[in-house]
């Protein structure tokens, strides 16, 4: 059992502490980040130099563009009754595969993940997504098999 200080000094103001040793953190200079740009300065730009400044900065929230997303369970909850659903037109980029489908149902949307695709597949449903324009698709250079490399490479006369 730890030995208790106040137990002796009954007539001494401090218990033999000195003036601040007794109050909160004074004997260590303070608590926590107190005196960094007094009598911890040194400790500050030592260990902390980026303690003060701004770092970096923050974009726009009118730049940052974020889909709106929907998942497989909410279609029946949102459009009860509906064989065909176009979820561009209603406001959503992207379905997604939570939950579960209990009709068969044909989607167009933007976006779709592939597990989502598969669960409407399976209720005999469709996902149409728009077809990419092949002037953007990028074609695939054959590469070049080590054979082919070797016969191009200048021959060493003996």
């Amino acid at each position: 059992m730890a030995r208790r200080k106040t137990k002796k000094f009954r007539g001494s103001m401090t218990h033999g502490r000195g003036k601040k040793a007794g109050r909160g953190a004074g004997l260590r200079g303070g608590k926590g980040n107190a005196g960094l740009l007094k009598h911890r300065h040194m400790y500050m730009t030592k260990n902390m130099p980026d303690h003060f400044g701004r770092h970096g900065f923050k974009r726009p929230p009118s730049v940052i563009d974020k889909d709106k997303i929907i998942n497989i369970g909410q279609i029946e909850e949102l459009f009860p009754g509906k064989k065909e659903v176009n979820l561009t037109k209603e406001g959503f980029d992207k379905l997604l595969g939570g939950g579960n489908l209990n009709t068969k149902i044909k989607i167009t949307v933007n976006s779709a993940s592939a597990k989502a695709v598969e669960k409407v597949k399976e209720k005999g449903g469709e996902v149409i997504l728009p077809e990419v324009k092949e002037e953007f698709v990028e074609e695939k250079s054959e590469s070049k098999s080590i054979k082919e490399t070797e016969e191009n490479k200048p021959q060493k006369k003996e």
